[in-house]
């Protein structure tokens, strides 16, 4: 197989390096993402020109790629640059409406891909562990549609989104398989309440309550109890993006460390002739590698059947978890006490690759499901 990009893809690669490099250098980006909204609509919509958002979809749904290392190719560059904008959000709530969605419900997709739409996936809730079937908010039916109650915690961009896509359970127990439902639910529904607040590593989150929510029969998004399997996909699609991520910020620290070892100089010498520290680069040069092959190991395996693509993806999670938090370390240590200053974008980047680990299922989490899976 030739894992090697397409011209296309390094071109996209490319013109997405430039843009992030020119328009959201660390200063602006540091400002965004730690501002009072945890994200730019103006960036989010120059994303959208330029075509950043219509590659995480096929054709058939409007998109010009879809494939996973066109997912790949996007994350990695939004990693390299440290990017806060929804582009997770769009991608999961976006492939969910794509898999299961009505011709109605797909139409959706164009306002994701154009920016006019900003999407969160809402499943997490307090109290929960990455279970995929766990579920305690309730949908029941009435005359009107369905009535959705219930709280969902840590929901990437949840305060911003117009669009929320909410697992919530209509039949069966809190954590069985079967009776798991998808709703789209406007952001500004009655009954709707979101508390936003600011991610240690940049960008908002929000926990959100649904107080008896009242949707129309169109808000339900597949077949009544049978969306975990659309909500496996979409998280796993997730789950690509976030590795793909942090192998971009990955490169990033260990380009700033390498140069950082070339130039500082203590008893007259660069510290990267110190044979100590050469060893430890070598290693981290390696650990780096192995994680750029559990990424495109899981790209490959997206179009594959079941059990093998979320095997390479709960490989590729781990792999990244455990690479990530050694990356962070040892380019932190190798840059002494500067490297973990606010200034300095070395911080800014061990804190996302720390916190990546932590979302959609961290390094002990999908360890033990590969395991299962097995």
């Amino acid at each position: 197989m030739n894992f090697e990009h397409t011209e296309d893809r390094r071109m996209l690669a490319d013109t997405l390096d430039r843009f992030v490099a020119g328009q959201c250098p660390m200063e602006t980006r540091n400002a965004i993402a730690y501002g009072s909204t945890g994200m730019s609509g103006a960036l989010w919509s120059q994303f959208a020109e330029l075509g950043a958002i219509g590659a995480l979809f096929p054709e058939a749904d409007g998109g010009f790629g879809g494939a996973g290392f066109d997912i790949a190719v996007v994350f990695e560059a939004l990693g390299r640059g440290l990017v806060v904008e929804p582009f997770l959000g769009a991608l999961m709530v976006g492939r969910a409406l794509a898999t299961a969605g009505t011709p109605a419900q797909k139409e959706r997709i164009a306002g994701l891909i154009d920016g006019s739409t900003v999407a969160a996936l809402a499943h997490d809730e307090p109290g929960s562990h990455y279970e995929l079937a766990r579920a305690a908010t309730q949908a029941v039916r009435n005359d009107k549609g369905w009535a959705l109650s219930g709280t969902k915690a840590m929901v990437v961009q949840g305060a911003q989104a117009q669009l929320l896509l909410v697992s919530a359970r209509t039949a069966g127990a809190v954590d069985s398989e079967d009776g798991i439902s998808l709703f789209l639910v406007p952001a500004d529904a009655p009954g709707v309440e979101r508390r936003g607040y600011g991610r240690i590593d940049g960008g908002g989150a929000a926990d959100i309550t649904f107080s008896n929510v009242q949707l129309g029969a169109d808000a339900l998004l597949g077949t009544e109890g049978q969306g975990l399997a659309t909500l496996e996909l979409a998280l796993g699609w997730g789950v690509l993006a976030l590795c793909a991520e942090a192998l971009g910020a990955m490169e990033v620290a260990k380009k700033d460390t390498l140069e950082y070892l070339q130039t500082r100089k203590q008893f007259g010498v660069p510290i990267g002739s110190f044979q100590a520290l050469q060893h430890r680069m070598a290693d981290l040069l390696l650990e780096v590698e192995q994680a750029r092959s559990a990424v495109t190991n899981a790209a490959a395996a997206m179009d594959g059947e079941r059990v093998a693509r979320e095997r390479a993806l709960s490989a590729a999670k781990f792999t990244i978890g455990r690479i990530g938090a050694l990356v962070s370390e040892e380019s932190i240590q190798m840059h002494g006490g500067i490297g973990m200053t606010w200034e300095l974008p070395l911080s800014h980047y061990a804190k996302r690759l720390v916190m990546i680990d932590h979302q959609l299922g961290d390094e002990d989490h999908h360890l033990a499901r590969y395991m299962a899976l097995g």
